[in-house]
């Protein structure tokens, strides 16, 4: 097995349970993950999936800590990032980068996408020459050069989608977190992201935890799984071995519940203009 980029070991996350708090002081403090333990091999792409409310993006914030941990330890290219201050996280930021679920709103609507996109180059002191990195960046994701001069409102879901992507890899980072990043779109642009993400990976060497609740696009790409369920982790296991034999009933319950088109055969012998549109 590949050296981990992440070891992640009694990892617990509590956060403050708002609908507790009383009138005068602090709410009251909710543990959202209980107790994980996981790796993530370098240049891997990891699938983490759950019901709504099971921890996932709660987890895929404690890695890029986002959230700082309560408990455990999360170990970083073999460095223990579990409490470091910001000003030490600072420089390990360019790798550990983020594509959001709603680029719409994850997007600066004032500014153009060529800011936008050399916004966290300035910041890591990359400032030089960026016409040309970010033409780089646009290109990558298969943008052409035109659409640095637009705004977000101009472009469809999926260019948006894009523009996210190649901002989160214009700093070529280790590791991306990428949550719930197709549940938007529709199931023909779902395709065209996920076919680019999978081959900007394997391109560029990157170790990615691909959030979501949709097990059929967890499988179309990703190699290993982690099942979360109300904070722990239920399953881990190569995506194939998961699909083919998965071992606790409520991963099979997912599983179940992945849509599958229903064929009408007799629709195909009636003539096109007596089909019903709808």
């Amino acid at each position: 097995m590949a050296e981990p980029l992440f070891s992640v070991r009694g990892l617990k996350v509590a956060l403050p349970d708002m609908t507790r708090k009383p009138l005068i002081g602090r709410a009251p403090l909710a543990e959202i993950l209980k107790g994980l333990d996981f790796d993530l091999p370098k240049g891997s792409v990891t699938g983490i999936v759950g019901e709504s409310g099971s921890g996932k993006s709660t987890l895929g914030r404690a890695l890029v800590r986002l959230l700082e941990p309560s408990a455990g330890s999360v170990t970083f290219d073999g460095r223990d990032i579990t409490h470091l201050p910001e000003a030490e996280l600072r420089p390990l930021r360019r790798n550990l980068q983020m594509i959001f679920q709603d680029p719409m709103s994850s997007l600066n609507p004032r500014r153009t996408i060529a800011s936008i996109i050399a916004a966290p180059l300035k910041q890591n002191g990359l400032g030089d020459n960026l016409r040309a990195r970010v033409a780089e960046a646009l290109q990558r994701v298969g943008l052409p050069q035109s659409f640095a001069s637009r705004y977000r409102h101009e472009l469809s879901g999926g260019q948006r989608q894009r523009v996210g992507i190649a901002r989160a890899l214009a700093l070529a980072p280790k590791f991306v977190l990428a949550d719930e990043i197709v549940s938007g779109l529709d199931v023909s642009t779902q395709a065209q992201i996920l076919t680019l993400l999978e081959k900007l990976a394997a391109e560029m060497g990157l170790t990615v935890a691909f959030i979501s609740h949709d097990l059929s696009v967890i499988r179309r790409l990703c190699r290993q799984v982690i099942v979360m369920r109300e904070g722990m982790i239920v399953e881990a296991s190569a995506t194939d071995a998961l699909f083919e034999n998965p071992r606790q009933s409520y991963t099979r319950d997912l599983i179940s519940a992945i849509p599958l088109p229903e064929i009408d055969a007799g629709w195909l012998d009636i003539p096109p203009a007596a089909r019903d549109p709808t």
